[in-house]
């Protein structure tokens, strides 16, 4: 770990170290390290290879090296991630926005431009990326909620940080429970949906690192789509929409949650691999 070895030599070190530890990517990994270390750009780094960073930043480098070894998802140790093509910080506090969830952002956004949304309510925010994205992209009011004191926290920063922090609302409640006596175009939720039982055989960087309250959608993977389908009633106007991110699994079971509970439109969209990734009903007490 000598301060005198260079850019291109501390990443051979840090990428065969990983690869002990059977970490995934370990060059790619390394290299977001270095970056972070060093305040560099992917091209300084490219550009760059024999640059000597100095003692405090290998030494740095290799703490954020070890933490990964350790099995924690990079996007915690450098601290942030990329969404929908924007910036957000992320923490243990929250779930770490995965490219998935982008499918549920862009119909949000598809169905707010053709049906005219003027505003959303969110569950489960976490990091905030969804709101903040369709707050963004949309130009749409957005109310967001989560169960978490230090998520709402981290949402409300990155709210901030994207310029967003006067078209969202970020509350601290268990799904509606402290929403005011508001109508919304749409709600919007990628819910905990995993089965409790096989939260165990995640693997490590997520069920040791991310927080379990994000990921334990109860026995049967359905709880909190359930109750969100039953509760946004009150909640949406007249012929307003629901979109769900489901797991590749869901469709049929969350389709019927919403048809028991008198949606209609039922559709389901796929992700990039082919998989059911996104279910969107809407709410009609009668003709429009």
């Amino acid at each position: 770990m000598s301060p005198n070895k260079n850019i291109r030599q501390l990443i051979l070190q840090a990428k065969k170290m990983m690869d002990e530890a059977k970490i995934p990517e370990s060059h790619l990994e390394a290299e977001i390290f270095m970056m972070k270390a060093l305040n560099f750009s992917r091209t300084q780094i490219y550009t760059e290879p024999e640059f000597e960073p100095d003692k405090k930043s290998v030494e740095l480098f290799f703490e954020m090296v070890r933490r990964r070894m350790k099995n924690e998802p990079s996007q915690y140790i450098i601290g942030k991630c990329e969404f929908m093509g924007l910036d957000f910080d992320v923490n243990e506090n929250v779930l770490i926005p995965r490219c998935d969830t982008e499918i549920l952002v862009e119909t949000a956004l598809e169905y707010a431009k053709e049906f005219g949304f003027k505003n959303i309510a969110e569950i489960g925010t976490g990091s905030g990326c969804i709101a903040i994205s369709l707050a963004y992209y949309g130009k749409i009011n957005v109310v967001s909620a989560d169960i978490s004191k230090k998520a709402i926290q981290t949402a409300v920063k990155n709210a901030e940080k994207n310029g967003v922090l006067e078209k969202t609302e970020f509350i601290l409640s268990d799904v509606f429970e402290n929403f005011k006596d508001q109508k919304f175009d749409a709600v919007v939720s990628n819910p905990p949906y995993i089965k409790r039982d096989i939260i165990n055989s995640l693997m490590p960087e997520v069920r040791e690192h991310e927080p379990i309250s994000a990921l334990d959608g109860g026995y049967d993977g359905l709880r909190f789509y359930r109750r969100i389908s039953s509760d946004a009633k009150k909640y949406l106007n007249n012929g307003g929409w629901i979109f769900y991110e489901i797991g590749y699994d869901q469709s049929d079971s969350v389709r019927e949650i919403l048809n028991k509970n008198g949606y209609t439109d039922i559709k389901t969209i796929k992700d990039m691999s082919g998989l059911d990734r996104v279910v969107v009903g809407r709410y009609k007490l009668g003709e429009i």
